[in-house]
């Protein structure tokens, strides 16, 4: 358990409300299990299927092969698998070192692997403090212009939908962009961090 959260608990949590039909909560939960074990195959793959009951979807804008790469890359192990690997593959690039001869080679490559993994490590600790993901709890909201109820209605959203909190100033109501870029305002009290 870390800060009383813990992978396994949103699981089981995510595993609970989907038995019991309750999707926006299962995708919820599955999503900061995932947040805590991003390489975990199963927990993915039960999103993937809870995903699948959402009555939303949305295309994402395509990424570039190497950031989609690089995300894939990050989020194979946890932040304490990254950890690891930096703090034993930077005591294997100053042994490396002491060998001079035929260990320079190597000992940039472990090198690079401290750099990359403390870098890699760093994002996914960024993802967990500062969460910027919400998934929308109510069946259905209404997306608008302004962050107001007069505001104009630019699309609906259903339950169990993840956004991207874009502006978070506001206590009443949040801006959220979806993945296909679009962006809107909708009361907070209808998504849940």
């Amino acid at each position: 358990l870390k800060n009383g959260e813990s992978a396994d608990v949103y699981y089981n949590l995510g595993n609970s409300y989907y038995k019991a039909g309750e999707i926006a909560k299962a995708v919820l939960n599955y999503e900061r299990a995932l947040l805590m074990k991003p390489g975990n195959s199963d927990i993915r793959a039960n999103l993937e299927v809870a995903r699948a009951k959402t009555i939303d979807k949305v295309e994402p804008t395509p990424e570039v092969f190497f950031i989609s790469w690089t995300k894939s890359l990050i989020n194979c192990m946890s932040v304490d698998a990254w950890a690891t690997w930096g703090i034993v593959s930077f005591f294997i690039f100053s042994k490396q070192i002491i060998l001079k001869k035929g260990g320079f080679i190597s000992g940039i490559v472990f090198l690079i692997v401290v750099i990359c993994s403390n870098l890699f490590a760093s994002q996914q600790k960024e993802n967990l403090v500062n969460r910027n993901e919400a998934i929308v709890m109510n069946p259905s909201v209404t997306v608008r212009s302004t962050p107001s109820e007069s505001g104009t209605s630019l699309f609906i959203l259903h339950e169990g939908r993840k956004v991207n909190v874009k502006d978070n100033s506001m206590k009443e109501w949040k801006e959220i962009r979806l993945e296909d870029g679009k962006v809107g305002w909708v009361p907070a009290s209808a998504i849940e961090v």
